[in-house]
């Protein structure tokens, strides 16, 4: 087999023939034979064969390499795409056609982008994730505030819009939940600051009590939202609010105690008014009380104190308060025309006090009692004392009625004659309805009496005796004016004969029947049954001192004109069925 060959002249290199044709020309010279050319030959073919099948090796598995390259970049590329959950991406060829270089040429910029992107996405999922652990871990409180924590597990195989979306929804969740709690946190830091100021607490030891982060240096973001800080906070304002509650029913019960002490004791306004921290609260609802120090411990205990020292004055100074409340129930009765027995309530008062069984609280309690009932009973006598009232003044007017009738220059030119003509007009319209007035109030009585199951006393007498007493005086003194009346005309006839019989006119002569009724004129008033006013003491005997000693003679009489006369009368008539 002969290898053709030859030389170019244009390249200048050695080339297989040229070689061959050098051989054979040494061989000529040599002198070799056609067998050992032939063989020497055959063993340049097979070398050159090895050294072709050795290229040919090489080349089949460089081919084999780019290959398995090829298909490890479709792969890489197809898991990448699945990864970052994109289908297709724009501008990845789509043939399989070319060398095996040029699609590895068009694959590698996409694979890299790809890697990139990947990278990208990693460090996205790695961040959110780790925000996701860091909140959950301060909601858990099994991380402090400002803790490092190591940079999550991130599973490459699914690195999907989607899936990122997903962190980001939770992470967006938890940070809404992390506001809020934090919200919380400063509302319930902000009532333990405000409860601690009133009731006079240490707010700073209070609330990092429950977490050194609550202190007021540490920034709001830095503090702790973990459900035990949320817990022990709640647990706190409760336990604070219930605190607040306590001290405000105490420092009220003690402003209502230091308020009926001063009363008992008529403090003076000024000796009150260094306890108005104290008593400013006393109808306050539990919102209302927010002044710093307001319930405070060292308030409350100077509360205490004060009440204490009043209750032992009060003790020392129970008789004058006694006597007092006392003088306060006799005042109720007197404008409420109820007799009592004044001498003797004041001498049980001393008796109590002097007792050794004494206690004031139950003495004042007892004297309250009766005060209540006392006014109790004044309010449902009004109603007919305000009658008994008018009943009075109508009579009155009826007394100066008749005084200003027999008054003979009632009708001169004198100063003032024209009021008095008017009164007197304004006076018959009055003592024409005094019948209408006895009758309702009798009416009234009754019910009264019959609701109450007792008798109604005015100053001591029975008020329908009274009033029967007075209708019966009444109706004689209508039939004395009758007499008078008749016996005038009988001396006018008379007058008038003699007039005809002797010719003149005789003097004049009072009628015997016109004198005034016999009977006693109390107090200056008459006896034609007009009730007068009297004083109550005059009746009853009872209430007749005042607080100095005196003489009380500002109440009321009673109107009963009869008194003097029919007291005895009026008092069995009382008691008769």
């Amino acid at each position: 087999m002969g290898v053709a060959g030859h030389n170019d002249p244009l390249i200048g290199e050695t080339t297989c023939g040229s070689l061959l044709q050098q051989l054979q020309l040494i061989w000529d010279e040599v002198g070799e034979s056609d067998e050992d050319r032939d063989k020497m030959l055959l063993q340049l073919e097979q070398e050159c064969l090895g050294v072709y099948r050795r290229k040919v090796d090489q080349a089949s598995s460089s081919r084999a390499h780019l290959l398995q390259q090829l298909a490890n970049s479709k792969s890489e590329l197809s898991r990448l795409l699945c990864a970052l959950g994109e289908l297709s991406i724009s501008g990845i060829p789509d043939k399989t056609t070319g060398t095996i270089k040029e699609q590895l040429a068009a694959i590698s910029p996409f694979l890299e982008k790809l890697c990139r992107e990947k990278d990208k996405r990693v460090r996205e999922f790695a961040n959110v994730q780790l925000q996701i652990q860091i909140i959950r871990g301060e909601i858990a409180g099994s991380l402090q505030v400002g803790d490092h924590m190591k940079t999550p597990h991130v599973n490459k195989d699914d690195l999907s819009t989607k899936k990122l979306n997903e962190f980001l929804s939770e992470l967006q969740a938890l940070q809404k939940e992390k506001s809020n709690r934090l919200h919380k946190i400063l509302d319930f830091v902000s009532l333990v600051h405000d409860l601690c100021s009133v009731l006079g607490m240490d707010f700073l030891s209070v609330v990092t009590e429950v977490h050194p982060s609550l202190n007021d240096s540490v920034g709001a973001e830095s503090k702790s939202i973990s459900d035990v800080t949320l817990s022990k906070l709640s647990k706190m304002v409760i336990e604070l609010k219930e605190e607040k509650l306590k001290r405000l029913e105490k420092i009220q019960v003690l402003a209502s105690q230091l308020t009926d002490l001063w009363n008992l004791m008529d403090t003076s306004v000024e000796e009150r008014q260094l306890f108005h921290h104290v008593t400013c609260n006393m109808s306050s609802t539990l919102d209302e009380v927010t002044v710093p120090g307001a319930l405070d411990l060292d308030l409350v205990e100077q509360a205490e104190l004060e009440v204490e020292r009043l209750d032992q004055l009060k003790a020392s100074r129970m008789k004058d308060i006694a006597f007092k409340r006392q003088t306060e129930l006799e005042d109720i009765y007197a404008q409420a025309h109820v007799a009592i027995d004044t001498s003797a309530a004041r001498d049980r008062i001393m008796t109590v006090i002097d007792s050794s069984m004494f206690e004031p609280s139950e003495l004042l309690a007892n004297m309250e009692n009766q005060i209540l009932k006392a006014k109790e009973e004044a309010l449902s006598r009004k109603d007919i004392l305000e009658k008994v009232d008018r009943w009075m003044s109508a009579c009155e007017e009826e007394s100066w009625l008749e005084d200003y009738s027999r008054d003979d220059n009632r009708y001169s030119a004198t100063r003032g004659a024209h009021l008095n003509l008017k009164r007197a007009e304004k006076a018959r319209l009055l003592v024409n309805k005094i019948p209408a007035i006895v009758d309702t109030l009798m009416a009234k009585t009754q019910v009264w009496e019959q609701e109450h199951a007792m008798l109604f006393n005015y100053d001591g007498v029975h008020l329908l005796a009274m009033l029967d007493e007075y209708k019966i005086l009444r109706q004689e003194k209508e039939e004395e004016k009758r007499r008078m009346r008749d016996q005038k005309k009988i001396n006018d006839q008379l007058a008038a004969e003699q007039e005809k019989l002797f010719g003149s006119k005789p003097s004049p002569a009072r009628p015997q029947s016109s004198r005034k009724a016999p009977g006693l004129r109390p107090n200056g008033g008459a006896v034609n049954g007009t009730p007068i006013r009297r004083l109550s003491a005059q009746q009853n005997g009872g209430r007749s001192t005042s607080r100095d000693g005196r003489r009380d003679s500002s109440r009321p009489a009673a109107p009963v004109n009869y008194v003097a006369i029919c007291k005895e009368d009026a008092a069995s008539h009382a008691s008769s069925p």
